[in-house]
């Protein structure tokens, strides 16, 4: 079953074409990630998932409803986002930023909310004496884990991440890498997952997207991309990842 489609959605920014009549559908509970060049529609398609912007054309429809006729707020609040730099609040502890979302839905029992974000906490491998830390009193990796501990606050269905790793050392990268493979089928996660790195895409993607000019040039399995690149762009890429190994 398809979760996510986007139907011949164009979208221009200054007279710029980002998208082109792109066409995809996502499956529920799967791991979809999407490598390309900078420029090339990949957070543009993202933000459109969640209603952070509007096509020009086409339509973008999530659990079957098109978006453009759905409230706003509800979806994005049924809907994880993950960034680069995290998006926490510095002046809120770990605890007010992971419930920040239940919160401001009208949850404010704190006893309930205190467990809430102890219990995410603890499911993306953080103590419990992390709850009343800021976000300056922590690692990069540890700040990428509360990121997403928040994001899976409203128990979403959907999770969407764009480059959450980029800026993280080799050893945090792989080790989140990791933990994001076992939350997504721990929690039976649908996950679209940006990336400019090709590896980090074959590793985490039960399907790859590459994506150039704002059109997918191949979508399939990692295997199958290795095997048969659709032109020598992707060709290009398999064999950066070749020459590194």
């Amino acid at each position: 079953m398809d979760i996510i489609t986007l139907e011949h959605v164009t979208k221009s920014f200054d007279g710029q074409e980002i998208l082109r009549d792109f066409n995809l559908s996502v499956r529920e509970g799967e791991f979809l990630a999407v490598i390309g060049r900078s420029g090339c529609g990949k957070t543009t398609m993202l933000k459109m998932m969640n209603g952070l912007l509007t096509p020009d054309e086409g339509k973008v429809c999530v659990d079957g409803k098109n978006i453009a006729e759905t409230d706003i707020i509800s979806l994005r609040r049924r809907i994880g986002y993950v960034i680069q730099n995290r998006g926490l609040f510095p002046h809120m502890t770990v605890e007010k930023n992971i419930t920040y979302v239940p919160v401001i839905s009208g949850k404010k029992n704190k006893k309930e909310n205190r467990e809430l974000a102890l219990k995410l906490l603890k499911l993306v491998g953080l103590e419990e004496e992390k709850l009343g830390k800021y976000p300056s009193e922590l690692s990069g990796g540890q700040q990428q884990r509360v990121g997403i501990a928040r994001a899976l606050a409203a128990d979403p269905k959907i999770l969407l991440m764009d480059e959450p790793f980029g800026a993280l050392d080799e050893i945090t990268r792989q080790t989140m890498q990791d933990e994001i493979l076992r939350l997504q089928k721990s929690l039976k996660l649908t996950v679209i997952f940006i990336t400019h790195d090709i590896r980090e895409a074959m590793k985490l993607g039960d399907r790859v997207m590459v994506m150039e000019d704002g059109k997918a040039v191949q979508l399939d399995t990692p295997e199958n991309i290795c095997r048969a690149p659709a032109d020598s762009f992707v060709a290009d890429l398999i064999k950066s990842v070749l020459n590194r190994t």
